[in-house]
């Protein structure tokens, strides 16, 4: 049945091989949990309130493939690791079979803090006191292998899929870009050079993991570097991405290095979505819009003006884990909103500060 109010918020979305409930997901947030002590125990609380609060999918804060591409020590490798995550894919599905929630993979590449870190050159990111090892062919061959196990072993974990970053200043971002990217070999030079170790990652994943399997590819949409990717550049990438079996595009905006605010309360609500709107237009998978949607009304206004696919929500999540049963309710006056002041969640984030919380909801 329609839902009176959003229609669209609460409407279905068909990924061929299975569905989703509704169009709102919640977004990947690293949080602490995944290397504190009774962490796995605490995140099954933490991502069951959100799976209760009626999301159609979840994507947890991100893994490493390795220990190279780490700073927290999050990683999934191998079958044990596999085991411990299958205790929050069990209990998120125990509460509804029908909420997706799949696993982000997170290479940080030059933006990681220890010194085995790598990257397609020798390139040391702006915001970054370490320079990265520049991956011989070898490297760039183990990298790809490690992408592939991490995603069958979330797959093994009873993950209904990954998603992989593909922007930020993370590793395949810097193979995208000329800056980052001075190699002369296969892996550099032309774009198409430049796109192959992205496009890999995602074709070796998608043989490895089945078609039965969401796979989404966190693409660039705006990169704000001077020298950055043009726009014909990202609808290239992404029209390559679906060839090679992507599920749904995600856009993401701004490299973490750039200084052009995107999430912060000064931007307008959606400011962005405009973007993946533009992109959406050129693809035939789905597509996932982003930054600043915080209420119901601006959330379903995306998706009426045909914008988006569907909406990810992050800090909104942390705001309020009942956004979305409330907003089914008709009791939108009663969410705890977000109001992007960054100072609990991302402050403690990138301050090293133990546990992220919510400045609105002290309980996160």
């Amino acid at each position: 049945m329609t839902h009176p109010v959003y229609p669209n918020l609460f409407s279905p979305l068909d990924l061929g091989f299975t569905q989703l409930k509704n169009r709102v997901l919640m977004g990947s947030m690293h949080t602490g949990l995944e290397e504190a002590e009774h962490g796995f125990e605490r995140m099954v609380a933490y991502f069951c309130e959100r799976a209760r609060g009626g999301v159609g999918m979840i994507i947890t804060g991100g893994i490493a493939p390795n220990l190279e591409s780490s700073t927290s020590g999050a990683q999934l490798v191998n079958p044990d690791q596999a085991r411990q995550h299958k205790e929050i894919t069990d209990a998120v599905h125990g509460i509804d079979p029908e909420i997706k929630i799949c696993m982000q993979i997170l290479h940080q590449g030059a933006l990681s803090k220890n010194e085995g870190l790598v990257a397609p050159s020798a390139v040391k990111s702006r915001i970054s006191r370490i320079t990265p090892n520049a991956l011989d062919d070898a490297g760039i061959e183990k990298q790809l292998n490690d992408f592939v196990n991490c995603a069958q072993m979330a797959k093994l974990a009873g993950y209904d899929g990954v998603e992989v970053i593909g922007s930020a200043g993370y590793l395949l971002s810097t193979f995208l870009v000329k800056k980052t990217n001075l190699r002369e070999d296969r892996w550099g030079g032309s774009y198409r050079n430049r796109m192959r170790f992205p496009l890999e990652v995602i074709k070796r994943i998608r043989a490895a993991v089945g078609n039965e399997f969401i796979l989404i590819f966190r693409i660039p949409a705006m990169d704000m570097l001077e020298d950055g990717m043009s726009w014909d550049e990202i609808v290239t990438l992404a029209k390559e991405m679906e060839k090679v079996g992507i599920t749904i595009i995600s856009t993401h905006f701004c490299w973490h290095e750039a200084k052009i605010p995107t999430i912060a309360t000064m931007v307008p609500r959606a400011a962005l979505t405009g973007v993946t709107g533009r992109l959406r237009k050129e693809l035939s998978v789905p597509v996932i819009t982003s930054n600043r949607i915080n209420t119901p009304e601006v959330a379903e206004q995306v998706l009426l003006d045909g914008e988006a696919d569907l909406i990810s929500m992050a800090r909104p999540m942390l705001a309020d884990p009942d956004f979305v049963v409330k907003a089914y309710e008709g009791r939108e006056g009663e969410i705890n909103t977000c109001i992007a002041c960054n100072q609990a969640c991302l402050d403690h984030t990138f301050g090293r500060k133990d546990g992220v919380s919510c400045l609105v909801n002290p309980r996160a």
